[in-house]
């Protein structure tokens, strides 16, 4: 069983993905708001009936329903408004994902965990801390929306099929997250034999800034993070060991340790089955290093 705790738009448009994806029997969404899991589950269903699709997804306000879980998603939280960055949220969501940390603690102690929260970097933080679980068993997603939101402005510009663009995002989930230009290729040939070094750095500015202007003009993101949701989870469940970015507890990667950020890992049955360690240039490793001091700042300023 699949729980999803936070039934808003995000939470209830990954159950949806989850359940079209028809690679678990059950999905649990949680909630403490009375009757909108309820409802959302009645509305999935209904749709997911019609498509002959057997995967029952249920509502709930009672935490206890969700012992035996396999995988927990994490979205419970305050979302951004207009004008926000994802550090304005650090205070007030900290005591919510800590508070939903131990509950998954008590009822889920054998799961792997999603955070989604954000700011996501220390949230997943705070998750694994909480929880105490092995550091395998705890994730963050954050970087494979960065990526598909670059991969959507590559494909944009080159004008080729997105299915063609192999790309990588890594670092903060935030201001300072890395687009890696240099490990991005089209059909594997690298992206600088299509674009100078000036529409290169638009692309990575304009991916740092969309979710902004997403939130200004739509009040929240959605589709895309379900996705990303979808993708990861599907890994675990079939064991696809997908190489995907996202935040993970380091210990001595990349010379760092007692933090969570975004680095390529291989998702698997087991959660985190290897962190990848890429050779970062002096330009990438700075903005790398920038990321880490800003998850580090919000990291030390908690009180856990």
């Amino acid at each position: 069983m699949i729980t999803i705790i936070g039934s808003g738009k995000v939470g209830s448009s990954a159950a949806l993905q989850i359940a079209m994806k028809e690679i678990v029997d059950e999905i649990l969404l949680l909630d403490i708001v009375e009757g909108l899991p309820q409802g959302e589950a009645l509305d999935i269903n209904h749709l997911l009936s019609e498509q002959g699709i057997d995967t029952i997804v249920k509502g709930s306000n009672d935490y206890t329903q969700m012992k035996g879980s396999d995988l927990v998603v994490l979205i419970a939280g305050v979302g951004r408004k207009p004008g926000m960055t994802r550090m304005d949220l650090l205070n007030t969501n900290t005591t919510i994902v800590k508070g939903v940390a131990e509950k998954i603690r008590e009822y889920a102690k054998e799961s792997i965990v999603i955070t989604v929260t954000n700011p996501l970097d220390p949230m997943t933080y705070v998750t694994y801390k909480v929880t105490g679980f092995a550091r395998e068993r705890i994730m963050g997603m954050g970087n494979l929306l960065d990526l598909s939101r670059f991969k959507s402005f590559i494909a944009e510009k080159i004008n080729v099929s997105r299915d063609s663009i192999q790309t990588l995002v890594i670092g903060e989930h935030g201001e300072n997250m890395l687009p890696l230009v240099r490990y991005s290729t089209i059909s594997g040939i690298p992206l600088e034999r299509f674009l100078d070094k000036a529409e290169r750095d638009q692309l990575v500015e304009d991916t740092r800034k969309v979710a902004a202007e997403v939130i200004r003009l739509k009040g929240a993101t959605v589709y895309a993070p379900a996705n990303a949701i979808a993708e990861m989870v599907e890994s675990i469940v079939d064991d696809k060991r997908k190489l995907l970015p996202a935040a993970a507890y380091l210990n001595g990667e990349y010379n760092v340790s007692n933090i969570a950020i975004g680095v390529p890992i291989i998702i698997g049955k087991n959660g985190i089955e290897k962190i990848i360690e890429l050779d970062l240039n002096k330009d990438e490793r700075y903005i790398f290093d920038k990321g880490i001091e800003s998850v580090k700042n919000a990291i030390n300023s908690l009180a856990l």
